[in-house]
Formats: C-alpha cells, structure tokens, sequence
C-alpha cells in the first residue's frame, strides 16, 4: 500500500499544475491576488513533491534509483509510463525554482497585464514536467506541444509591435519543429515497432540493417528539432529576438525551455546508443561535438556584438548550449557529470540576468547611453577631481552588485559557480584521456570555451562601464522588493553550488553514472508490474 502511494508522486509534478492552471481560468483579473496565491502554492508544492522524490531515489527506496508509475495500469511497453530518475529529478527540481522566481517577479506588473497570465504559466510548467517523466516518445510530444502552446501565449504577452514580431517568428519555427518531431517519432516506431524509449533502447542492438538505417534517420529528424529548440547554430537564428523582445519572467523561463532539447537529446542518446547498442552506438556524437563548437563559436561573434543586454543574455545562453552538446558528445560519466553542473549553474545565471535586464533598463535612456559613448570616444572626464566619493542609492548599488555576479557566473570568473562548472569540464576532459592524447577535438573545445568566457568578460564590461561608470545622468531605478528577490535567491543559489560543490557534484557523478550504464533503466521499466486488482488480477 504504502509503495503504490510513493508511485503515485511520480505523476503529481503533471497533475498539481494541470489542475491549478484550470482553476485558475474561472478567477478574473478582479481576484488578483488569489489568483497570484494559488500560483505560488502550486509550484511551491511541485518543488516540495520533488524534493520528496529525490529524497526516495537517495535513500534506495526504487531499485536501480528508477521509479516507474504506469498510467491506467498498462505495462510498458503498451501503456503509458513516467519514468524518475536521478537525472529527472534534478529537472523537476529546476523547474519550479525559476518558475518560483519568475512568478514572484510577476507581481508588480507583468502579472496583471493579461487574464490568464497564471494559468499559462502552471500549464508550462505541466508541459516542462511531462517532458522530463515520460518514457515514451508519443508523450513526450504531448508535453512538448502543452508546454509550446503555453509559451506562446506568454512570449505574446503584454504585446508590441516588437514583441509580436518575435512571437510569430518563434511559434513559426516552434510549428516546423512539431511537423519534423513527429516524422521522426514516426520513423523511429515503423524501424523499431515501438515508441517507449526504454523499449527502443532494448530492440535496437537487434535491429537488422535496413531497420537500423530508418532508426537512425528518424533520429536524426527528431533530434534537428531539439537541436532548434536548444539553439545549435544555424538553427538559432529565432533565439536572440525572441529572449530579448520577451517579458523578463517569460524569458527567464525561456532559458529552461532551451535546455528541454538538451535534455531530451541527453536521454535518448544515452538510452538508444548506448555502448549496449551494437553498430549504433555513439551515433551523431561527432556531429554533435563539432555542432556545439561551431555554435559557441556563434555565440562569441555575437557576445562581442552585441550592445543591448538582452541579446548579450541571448548568445550566453546560445554559448551555454553549444558548450552543453559538445560536452555531452564524449559519451563519459566525467564529462556528462561536468555538463550537468555547468548546466545548473548556467541556467540560474542567465534566468537572473534575464530579470535583471529590466531593472538596468530603468537605469538606460538613450540620451545617458549617447553621452557616455561620446565620453569614451572623446576622452571627456579623464581630468582628476575631488576624491571625496559619491553615495550610491541602495537600488542602484543591488542593480550593479547582482549585473556583477551574474556576469561573473555566466564569464566563468572565480571564485562563483561558473568558474567550478568549466574547471570541471576541462578537468573531465583531460581525466577521461590521461593514458592518450586528448585530441585535436577535444583541444578545440578548451580553446573556444576559454575564448568564449573572454568574449563574455569584454562584453559585460563594455556594458556595464557605460551603464554604471560611464553614464553621469544615470538615476537609481524604482525598485520593489518582489523584482529584487528573485534575482537575489537565483543568484544564492549558484553561491550556493559554489559553497556545496562536493555534495552536488557527487550527485551529479551518481546520475550521470546512471545515464551511461541504461540496463538499469530499461529493466525498471520493462519489468515494473501492473498493480493486482480486488481479486488478485491486474
């Protein structure tokens, strides 16, 4: 008994948001703030249901650390399965935590602006956790539909000219991206008769020739679609617009949405083609790796470029994928563990900067913008003066101090978090060839992840000494203390991952160990029972 109710958590993360987001649709703007309530309660309780989760998988109460819940009590492969690991854990964690940050900086203003602002948001969050329980790939495009539908009503929101612009560009692309994900889940179930991916990753060391061929091309249809939504260039062209033309909750969501695609890429590779696989194994990874560099490589172009902070927070966050599928390319549990890390840190950095962006452009106005580039072309204010100081409002001085760490996280400067995630990529890198040479590939990638935290060191700089430093007329934002904290406990958090490495990256080594040894995922969910009826049958 006591089992069947731990299984039944595993569906919570989908149900509780599924169910706020319509209750919520009955309430008018009038009822604001129960509407604001329930939110917040909602996706409060989705971080406590996997913190409870995570908690099941440590102390050993799942075998393999795979927790199976099998929908209208179908076994798999025929029915539908939600699947939790370590790896899906460590998502539906992230998920509520930003949408935590994004909800409470809804306060003020942007979540007064449209009706169903909120029910939008609990809807995204049912499609974000969907994509990260399921099991089987005919779900997944479910979830991944509920959670684009819902993104496009919030890019859309609080319309302009700009932002409708960017809204249809994104959803045009989003559309093209279901059209292709669907021949390839197509594909993929003609090669292999099967759309659980547990199953499939069975199946597939079996397949014959001509089966393998249409697996592999309908993997490779579905994955040029996460491909798009993970920003690999010259797929990325949507991103930059989109993320900087998006009210900032919205696109501190959208950072997580990006990393979605990375996600799924992660567990079916790591499934599917596996070193269990036969000839399939390793399909794609050189792709992927040279893919991810060319794509940091993009993304430095467009840091150095870039003047406006919310395409400088674009291309960190098309720098942060590129860098995420090359690493995960090397198919190591070093180098997996290592991109998990770098992903979190990565992630809460840039969400943060995304909501930050609209406080620093209370600070901007075109005219402080104009002088202090008139100033540094002219060499004006280079004259001493008195060195008695100036006070800096409490606003302005949280403003710079949080633009300050979050660029240091997102440039990988010590000692914060960022620094920790790339030091421990190189380090996977070097430990995983230290008996040969590390290769031109793998140097390739230390180099442009090297150059590519130089490239965001000059970018922040340049912006923040002409928008702190350099601008005389610039004036201390009004402030609430709703917009501040979510800033302030995203960037916490990274301190804290600084703070609690060891710990976290044991956990990390622990999932991504899981992930490149799959026999225990696919025996959890091929084997787990139908629960017995009244009578004994199932």
């Amino acid at each position: 008994m006591i089992e069947q109710l731990y299984s039944h958590l595993i569906i919570l993360p989908i149900l509780v948001p599924m169910l706020s987001g319509a209750l919520l649709i009955l309430f008018s703007q009038r009822n604001f703030s129960l509407k604001f309530g329930i939110s917040v309660l909602s996706t409060a309780l989705q971080f406590a249901i996997a913190a409870c989760l995570l908690l099941l998988i440590e102390r050993g109460h799942w075998q393999n650390g795979v927790g199976v819940y099998l929908a209208a009590n179908w076994i798999a492969p025929f029915g539908i399965a939600l699947v939790v690991d370590r790896l899906a854990v460590l998502m539906l964690l992230l998920t509520p935590v930003l949408g935590l940050g994004a909800i409470w900086y809804s306060w003020v203003r942007w979540g007064r602006v449209g009706v169903h602002y909120f029910s939008l948001f609990q809807f995204l969050l049912m499609g974000l956790n969907g994509a990260f329980l399921t099991g089987d790939l005919f779900n997944l495009f479910v979830f991944f539909e509920v959670m684009l539908a819902a993104s496009y009503g919030l890019v859309l929101h609080g319309y302009n000219s700009a932002r409708v612009r960017a809204g249809m560009q994104y959803i045009v692309v989003n559309l093209l991206c279901s059209s292709l994900f669907l021949i390839g889940v197509a594909l993929i179930y003609a090669a292999t008769g099967t759309l659980n991916m547990a199953d499939i990753a069975a199946r597939t060391p079996a397949l014959a020739t001509p089966d393998r061929h249409l697996l592999h091309v309908g993997t490779t249809i579905l994955v040029v679609a996460f491909l798009t939504k993970s920003a690999l260039w010259p797929l990325c062209f949507w991103l930059p617009t989109t993320y900087s033309t998006a009210s900032p909750p919205v696109a501190a969501m959208l950072v997580l949405l990006t990393k979605v695609g990375i996600y799924t890429i992660l567990r079916l590779w790591s499934l599917v083609f596996s070193v269990d696989a036969g000839s399939s194994a390793g399909f794609g990874a050189s792709v992927l790796l040279w893919s991810g560099i060319v794509t940091i490589g993009f993304g430095i172009v467009g840091l150095i470029a870039s003047q406006d902070p919310g395409r400088i927070g674009s291309y960190s966050a098309i720098v942060s994928s590129g860098t995420l599928l090359s690493i995960i390319s090397f198919g190591q549990t070093l180098t997996t563990s290592a991109a998990l890390f770098y992903m979190l840190s990565s992630t809460l950095a840039v969400a943060a900067f995304m909501l930050l962006v609209e406080l620093i452009e209370r600070i901007r106005n075109p005219a402080a913008a104009m002088l202090a580039l008139t100033m540094e072309a002219f060499a004006i204010g280079d004259e001493p003066g008195e060195s008695a100081g100036v006070a800096i409002p409490g606003a302005l001085a949280f403003v710079g101090l949080a633009f300050v760490f979050c660029a240091m996280i997102m440039a990988g400067m010590p000692p914060l978090s960022g620094f920790l995630a790339k030091f421990g990529i190189f380090h996977a890198l070097m430990e995983g060839h230290e008996e040969t040479s590390m290769g031109y590939a793998g140097w390739t990638l230390v180099t442009v992840i090297v150059v590519s935290g130089f490239a965001a060191i000059i970018s922040f700089m340049r912006f923040g000494v002409r928008t702190f430093w350099a601008s005389p007329i610039a004036k201390a934002p009004r402030l609430q203390v709703t917009e501040a904290a979510p800033i302030f406990a995203l960037v916490m958090i990274c301190v804290f991952f600084t703070v609690q490495a060891g710990p976290l990256k044991r956990y990390l080594d622990r999932a991504a160990a899981s992930l490149h040894a799959p026999q225990g995922y696919i025996h959890q969910v091929l084997s787990h029972a139908a629960v017995p009826g009244p009578g004994g049958a199932p």
